[in-house]
């Protein structure tokens, strides 16, 4: 009776992770999928599920990596069992176990096509929902399929299924094309880094703007130099006038009376839009890889302009 127990929890502790394991799997391979189809086909509309996102790739890809290994792992465990033995075709745990993993996941992906067909009634491209929905559909079907071959099938031989060999195995060969598909579209970890080290930059080149700006209507010229800026500006440090990386100084280049430059170097080209997530700064400091001045100019309080107020008619 203890035996029973023991494996009874063993095998609902295995068909669970299976069942996170599982929805991880599922949509992290849609989410990889979608953001290649986003990153392909450019939308002029500007809607957050139409854009690609290296961030949602990226944790796509971690996703994936992670719950494919667990996912098969189990799923061997349960079918090794099945083939012994150990597990019955006809247990109870078996039973209601893979129809609360066909439940849970048919609610996932239910709400994965609303909001798939909610994003095509908001203005998404044609294209984009078709490829979205395949691929969700063809996901479903996947799983649902594969469970209800696994639950209806009136014997358990004591050598492999071929027709589960076949899920399994096709499923694999998918999961790692996806895998290796997303690998030519996502940035290296070396990339990312240098793209937060150049963001890193732009921050402090935000901050002396601002106090540039205030310097000069402050007192209608601009700084001799950054450091001059210390003196009348709490909130700036000596760190603030250097690269965070290197801790090498800013150029500060005065061009006309209030037209001046901020440089530094960069260590990837921030214009790209189908890879750069910051678009404040793609449009505010747009600048390409290595020594690079930005442009500036400084204005009086009379000279910045407040956009007026348009009555509704």
């Amino acid at each position: 009776m203890t035996t029973q127990i023991n494996n009874a929890a063993k095998f609902a502790f295995f068909y669970l992770l299976s069942l996170v394991a599982l929805i991880a799997l599922a949509m992290s391979t849609g989410m990889v999928i979608f953001q290649i189809i986003n990153k392909n086909i450019i939308d002029a509309i500007n809607q957050y599920s139409s854009n690609y996102s290296p961030g949602a790739l990226k944790y796509a890809i971690s996703a994936l990596v992670i719950s494919a290994p667990i996912y098969y792992l189990t799923m061997r465990q349960i079918f090794k069992n099945l083939a012994t033995g150990a597990l019955t075709k006809d247990s109870g745990v078996r039973r209601w176990l893979t129809y609360f993993i066909l439940l849970v996941t048919s609610v996932v992906m239910i709400s994965w096509l609303i909001a798939t067909l909610n994003s095509f009634l908001g203005g998404e491209l044609s294209l984009k929902f078709i490829l979205k929905a395949m691929t969700a559909i063809l996901i479903a079907a996947a799983i649902f399929t594969f469970y209800f071959y696994e639950i209806k099938r009136e014997e358990v031989p004591g050598k492999a299924d071929k027709i589960i060999l076949a899920y399994c195995y096709g499923s694999l060969a998918i999961v790692l094309i996806v895998f290796v598909a997303s690998l030519f579209f996502v940035e290296s970890p070396t990339q990312t880094r240098n793209r937060k080290l150049d963001n890193a930059i732009l921050d402090k080149f935000e901050r002396l703007d601002g106090a540039i700006q205030t310097y000069y209507q402050d007192k209608g010229v601009l700084p001799d130099d950054l450091v001059a800026l210390l003196a009348d500006y709490s909130y700036l440090t000596n760190d603030d006038l250097k690269d965070p990386a290197i801790n090498m100084a800013f150029d500060y280049k005065i061009i006309s009376q209030n037209n001046y430059q901020l440089c530094s170097n960069f260590r990837m080209s921030n214009k790209d839009k189908n890879i750069e997530e910051n678009t404040y700064y793609q449009e505010r400091w747009p600048h390409d890889t290595g020594y690079q001045c930005l442009k500036q100019t400084a204005r009086t309080v009379s000279e910045v302009k407040v956009k007026p107020v348009v009555p509704a008619p």
